[in-house]
């Protein structure tokens, strides 16, 4: 993998990728890294005994899902990739335009499809930092915070790449169905996020298709 100061130096240049669906992915793995040093922490420490089988398993599923995103990170520059790739064909014939479309919606469609699964997979972080936040551990408690702002801010950037796409795609029932999956992981991440934070912050506008 390559180094932080090399990705963000690409990040900041001119190329298409890595873009903001990437960017979201590793901030939702910063998340589930917090998530995972809570656990570890107070898994090793002796005043938190009775919390060591649940902080175990938080490190297991917490470093589990920061490989998840990850992963996602690369399927997101790979998928976004697809959709310059489409777009940059010829479209002089009829068929030149057909196939164009055909290829771009397919791109389109897989550039809503891999952000919508990063958005799961952090709203699955979040669900973690109420699990370590239960732990009390108030010389952790900023670093639960910060997970949780980490979470969230990652989230919403999943959410917005899923949509941006859907305004190009013409399948109106997968957009339909996409955003009514979105609308809820944003609702429970929300849900989460305000656990984990310390109270009621905000909820999340309803989205509900013919709301």
């Amino acid at each position: 993998m390559a180094s932080l100061e090399y990705y963000l130096e690409t990040l900041a240049s001119s190329a298409p990728t890595p873009g903001g669906g990437s960017a979201a992915t590793i901030v939702g793995a910063m998340a589930a890294s917090l998530v995972a040093m809570v656990a570890r922490i107070t898994a090793d420490n002796p005043k938190y005994v009775e919390h060591l089988a649940e902080a175990s398993l938080i490190v297991i599923h917490a470093d589990g899902l920061r490989g998840k995103l990850l992963d996602e990170r690369a399927a997101d520059e790979r998928a976004y990739g697809a959709v310059v790739t489409a777009m940059a064909l010829p479209r002089t014939t009829d068929d030149e335009k057909r196939t164009r479309t055909e290829q771009l919606q397919a791109a389109l469609a897989e550039a809503a499809r891999v952000p919508l699964e990063s958005a799961a997979t952090v709203c699955a972080v979040l669900g973690l930092t109420t699990r370590v936040r239960a732990f009390n551990n108030a010389n952790l408690m900023s670093d639960v915070e910060c997970a949780a702002a980490f979470g969230r801010a990652a989230l919403e950037a999943c959410a917005a790449n899923v949509r941006v796409n859907h305004r190009y795609l013409k399948d109106a029932t997968l957009v339909e169905t996409q955003e009514r999956e979105l609308a809820e992981l944003e609702r429970r991440g929300m849900d989460a996020y305000n656990d984990a934070a310390g109270g009621e912050v905000r909820r999340v506008p309803d989205r509900t298709i013919g709301a």
